[in-house]
């Protein structure tokens, strides 16, 4: 087994985690850490406005599946935390279209929260996607 650590942007390594990380073997498979609505630099983004937190959390999600060489179609797992339900249920269509657009339909829970590690942010994607 090999693996490939993926960082597109650096921040997150002065914290202790990787953007994401390939495994490959028989097949490729990557593990995202959860991917909020924060800058290239790790400035959080969006705070109060939920659907352009969804939008970015999954803009950034996309750019780690990239750096892998894969996409959306490639997920097989989709965790959401949100700390409003009710809010993120009125903006999922969003996330939805997106993936269908990308023929994807991963496995998915939806967790409510109370909070996500940064405060302000209040969506996180965390993926899995195997080539």
């Amino acid at each position: 087994m090999e693996r490939t650590v993926l960082n597109p942007v650096t921040w997150s390594v002065e914290m202790g985690f990787n953007q994401g990380e390939v495994v490959s073997g028989h097949t490729r498979t990557l593990y995202c850490s959860g991917q909020t609505a924060m800058n290239a630099d790790g400035a959080p983004q969006h705070e109060g406005d939920m659907a352009a937190q969804v939008a970015l959390s999954l803009n950034n999600l996309e750019g780690v599946l990239a750096e892998a060489g894969m996409s959306l179609a490639d997920l097989v797992r989709l965790n959401v935390y949100t700390t409003d339900v009710d809010l993120l249920f009125q903006h999922y269509g969003a996330l939805a279209s997106r993936l269908a657009a990308a023929r994807a339909a991963p496995t998915t829970t939806m967790l409510g929260v109370v909070r996500l590690a940064i405060p302000g942010q209040m969506i996180e994607l965390e993926g899995t996607a195997v080539a």
